[in-house]
């Protein structure tokens, strides 16, 4: 039984230096997701990292391949990405507004374009095997509000100089963002087959090959801060804790439990969101 990961983490965008929408925190979170990892049982030299301008969208693209190709039942695949995420508008061959896609910012976004939820989608089908473990987290901002830098320090016990994963949309895909409710509302009341709608925390849906992670619901921000005098993740500090302390011996109902409960505690303004086939998310993770 295989144990494979790819893990991305990018503080530096493009331009290489000073000058892109800049993070912190990323790669102490990839450090730390790899340490983890080992931990949880994967070999050194089973897991990929691509960080800062090594992780481009085609140099993304390649690894995510790599971890797909010729997975087997009882294999575990982790996909791992801290950084920042936005939201684009999904036009259709016929003009018409299909909706929003959510997506991730590579280090080259800017003049690569972004990977969006569609084309992870595209990715993933008819590549996971039936049998196997497929867990991906992002540690990134789905949605808000378009500011890059908050100052908190000092307001109920917040953290200080916290930044928003998030990169604010174009001015096309900001005014679709701003009707986005009114334009989802057919789907955002509904409730699954398995009978969870879709503002929970933790969601059960049947169709999906692989358990989603997200630092935050997809109306909010997820943040990064000092952490004991190191820019982390909230999300993904709580997320490695959590798998450290168990080796990884914790189903992936309790580790979004602790994960939320977490973030609660250190006062995030964020709650973390898992989706995934409600089999899987009954049993241990990378299992």
């Amino acid at each position: 039984m295989a144990k494979k990961a790819v893990i991305i983490g990018i503080n530096d965008y493009a331009p290489i230096g000073a000058g892109g929408p800049d993070l912190s925190g990323c790669i102490a979170d990839a450090r730390d997701m790899a340490n983890t990892l080992v931990i949880c049982g994967f070999s050194p030299s089973d897991i990929r990292i691509l960080t800062n301008q090594n992780a481009t969208k085609n140099n993304i693209i390649t690894y995510i391949k790599w971890l797909l190709t010729g997975n087997k039942s009882g294999d575990s695949l982790v996909l791992y990405y801290s950084g920042h995420g936005t939201r684009v508008a999904n036009i259709g061959t016929d003009l018409e507004l299909d909706g929003l896609d959510e997506a991730i910012c590579p280090h080259d976004y800017a003049s690569a374009g972004v990977i969006r939820d569609d084309e992870f989608k595209s990715l993933f089908k008819g590549k996971v095997k039936k049998g196997v473990s497929f867990d991906v987290f992002f540690d990134c901002c789905h949605s808000g509000s378009g500011t890059r830098k908050m100052n908190l320090g000092g307001i109920d016990g917040m953290f200080i100089n916290e930044t928003p994963r998030f990169i604010p949309p174009m001015l096309e895909d900001e005014f679709y963002f701003n009707f986005s409710k009114s334009i989802e509302s057919k789907s955002t009341a509904t409730e699954t087959a398995e009978g969870t709608t879709t503002t929970k925390s933790l969601n059960k849906i049947p169709e999906m090959n692989h358990i989603l992670w997200a630092g935050c619901k997809d109306n909010q921000v997820s943040m990064e801060g000092d952490i004991s005098g190191m820019t982390r993740g909230y999300f993904t500090y709580n997320l490695c804790k959590t798998l450290r302390a168990t080796t990884g011996n914790i189903t992936r109902e309790l580790l979004n439990s602790q994960i939320a409960n977490g973030l609660s505690a250190m006062g995030a303004a964020q709650i973390n969101q898992t989706e995934g086939k409600s089999t899987k998310l009954q049993v241990k993770i990378f299992e």
